[in-house]
């Protein structure tokens, strides 16, 4: 059974409070646990959520407690290693953990990058405790790493941005939540906003609200803010306006999955982005690391998309902490009841409509199914060596 509790802020060690992580490793005298930062309850409370085994992980993977495709990867690796830890079948634990949600290939990396470590001590004549040792140390790799890709990718992103857009006063559009909040650094598109913003060449951060669970208006306008960033919030439905009014430089998103063709799975509305920046003759840049390419996966028609329930369009949902006159994580119906509703977490954009994708590896401009091997093949060499 899935063995899960929350602390909030007021638990928290005073020096976590300015910058609490979005997942950590701790070792409590009652055995290894693995903290996340509760998303859900942002931004009104900052709380962290304590799991003790991977179904507790699970849940708070499917309730979007943790999200963001790289923090998946960290947080399937360390799911593996705290069922390891405790004990429990690591095969089942990494099935469970892999499945969780279909559409970050991250998370399945994650998981079979800890579970391989795990196998590997085993195979080696390593008893179960140091075999599960093996296992935390691949996913403290894997975290460490992402971190260390986060600084490259910001640094390539924002030379590009650079490039595209000479003078400076870059005016981003993104959409969804693209910060440390998914990253064991401090993210993907927005560390790219984050870097201009640092070096005085960050105009305007436009945020998507991101609906229906609106990840951009709770989670990223909550880093910007915290970061100090001239950003401003827009219903998905005003980026339109907001092009036609010549007000955006470039659209600057993350992925939860990119084709081996250079289709890209992100956040729902996504698509549309590209669509708009391609009348517009705006750049559309996707910025991710290596390991949310999926050469396994041809194209975006194969890309298997996330249905969530109906009822995140159906209702508005109260935030997790408690609210006057309303109970907390309630929803509140805004449609007839009995209404179906069309919900998918993801869209795919065409290659065609993507001007560049970043990785901590470098840029890749046109985008190419050749290009992007050769992306991965270099990746893979520097790994090696």
């Amino acid at each position: 059974m899935a063995d899960q509790y929350a602390q909030s802020s007021e638990d928290i060690r005073p020096t976590e409070i300015s910058r609490i992580p979005a997942i950590r490793w701790d070792d409590p005298p009652e055995g290894p646990v693995l903290v996340v930062l509760d998303q859900t309850r942002l931004p009104g409370e900052e709380s962290e959520l304590v799991c003790t085994d991977a179904p507790a992980l699970v849940e708070a993977i499917r309730t979007l407690a943790v999200r963001g495709a790289p923090l998946l990867g960290i947080a399937g690796a360390y799911g593996v290693a705290l069922a390891a830890a405790r004990g429990f079948d690591v095969d089942e634990a990494a099935g469970s953990l892999a499945g969780a949600r279909p559409t970050a290939v991250n998370l399945a990396y994650g998981v079979r990058r800890a579970q391989a470590a795990f196998r590997t001590a085993i195979a080696g004549g390593a008893d179960a405790q140091e075999a599960a040792a093996a296992a935390l140390d691949a996913a403290r790799a894997l975290h460490a790493e992402d971190a260390e890709a986060s600084t490259r990718m910001a640094a390539h992103g924002l030379a590009l941005l650079d490039e595209l857009l000479p003078g400076g006063g870059h005016r981003i559009l993104t959409h969804c939540n693209t910060g440390a909040l998914v990253s064991g650094g401090e993210g993907t598109a927005f560390a790219v906003a984050l870097k201009a913003h640092r070096e005085g060449s960050l105009r305007r951060l436009w945020v998507d609200e991101t609906r229906p669970l609106l990840q951009g208006a709770r989670l990223t306008a909550y880093e910007a803010a915290r970061n100090g960033m001239a950003y401003t919030l827009l219903t998905d439905s005003a980026a339109g306006s907001l092009f036609a009014a010549g007000e955006v430089d470039a659209v600057v998103i993350g992925a939860d999955r990119i084709a081996a063709d250079g289709s890209v799975a992100n956040k729902v509305g996504s698509y549309p982005l590209a669509v708009l920046a391609k009348y517009h003759h705006v750049p559309f840049v996707v910025v991710a690391p290596v390991t949310t390419v999926d050469p396994d996966t041809p194209d975006g028609a194969a890309i298997e998309v996330e249905q969530r329930g109906g009822h995140e369009v159906t209702e508005v949902t109260a935030p997790h902490v408690p609210v006057a006159g309303m109970e907390a994580g309630g929803g509140i119906p805004v449609a007839p009841l009995g209404t179906q509703a069309y919900n998918p977490a993801f869209d795919v954009t065409p290659p065609e409509l993507v001007t560049a994708i970043v990785t901590e590896e470098g840029v890749l401009s046109p985008v190419t199914a050749e290009g992007l091997a050769e992306l991965c093949a270099r990746s893979r060499q520097v790994t090696i060596s």
